[in-house]
């Protein structure tokens, strides 16, 4: 079939058999629930081995073995070119490549957004001084950008060298004018990403506290995760846009905060639970699977 069709065909094959011979299996875990303080056992094959533990844990002491704490930052997202654009579309609204490239189009030729077949994520030079000026007509004609703050860090997405015929995706200063609720709805979703993203990659860093606990009961480690935010950043932008959709994408749970607590603390009374959880067989190809690829 040719270089490209038949690897690409022997992975849908392998990925679409490996569904079918899936077979889910059982495992267990237990669960404490000591002082507020929620950690998990590894995974048990077997659940009379589970329960074991779980009755050798109930109403027990849990000692705190180590924590460890790190500062993280998440730097703001590149602009779109056209693939991460693409990739998006499927992601957030199932659109294909195709559908997100042609509504694009009309954008552009709305002068809505700016031209779409690019490979770059970045502005050119000259385009930094009137970033301000977009920024704040881009987040005004958005509804759920009010009383949102809006940094523009213009450095973060000005890069010369890194732009070849076009620069990013991004929109114009035309959305002020445009009755957006007129817009067809592919094409609005579309705007609203390009848009978004605009305001996010401009953005302050999103900073959290990460803590991992591993407590000691029965003989057996557990862990516990928790998070504490310290700046919002370029993620309370993206977090006010994703609430505005109907539709809201699968995201992981952030971990809680933790309470406070030292090493060789003991908890006591702990309450255990038993758990249960099936395997899951491996997920369909997507495009935006295959570009992440």
């Amino acid at each position: 079939m040719g270089r490209v069709l038949t690897p690409t065909l022997t992975l849908l094959a392998e990925r679409e058999a490996a569904i079918e011979h899936f077979k889910k299996e059982k495992f267990y875990t237990v669960e404490l629930d000591a002082q507020g303080l929620r950690a998990a056992s590894g995974k048990f094959n077997s659940k009379t081995d589970a329960e074991k533990l779980r009755s050798a844990c109930l109403g027990k002491t849990a000692v705190v073995q180590s924590i460890a704490k790190k500062d993280k930052t998440e730097r703001p997202p590149k602009l779109y070119d056209l693939t991460t654009l693409q990739r998006e579309a499927n992601r957030l609204f199932d659109y294909t490549a195709q559908q997100a490239l042609d509504y694009l189009q009309s954008l552009y030729e709305k002068r809505l957004a700016t031209y779409p077949r690019t490979d770059s994520r970045y502005l050119t030079e000259d385009m930094a001084e009137g970033l301000l000026t977009l920024c704040s007509t881009v987040a005004g004609a958005l509804s759920f950008m009010e009383g949102q703050p809006l940094p523009v860090n213009a450095a973060q997405v000005v890069d010369s060298s890194k732009v070849t015929d076009h620069h990013a995706v991004i929109s114009t200063a035309e959305i002020a004018s445009a009755d957006l609720a007129t817009l067809p709805t592919g094409e609005r979703n579309i705007l609203y990403l390009i848009a978004i993203r605009l305001l996010c990659a401009v953005g302050e860093p999103h900073i959290y506290a990460e803590t991992a606990v591993t407590l000691e009961c029965g003989g057996v480690s557990f862990a516990a995760k928790g998070r504490t935010m310290t700046a919002a950043g370029w993620k309370g932008l993206e977090r006010a846009f994703l609430s505005t959709l109907k539709q809201k994408p699968k995201q992981e749970e952030p971990a809680p905060a933790l309470p406070a607590l030292s090493e060789g603390q003991r908890l006591e009374g702990a309450d255990a639970l038993l758990k249960q959880g099936t395997t899951s067989p491996p997920a369909r190809f997507t495009e935006d699977v295959c570009y992440k690829g």
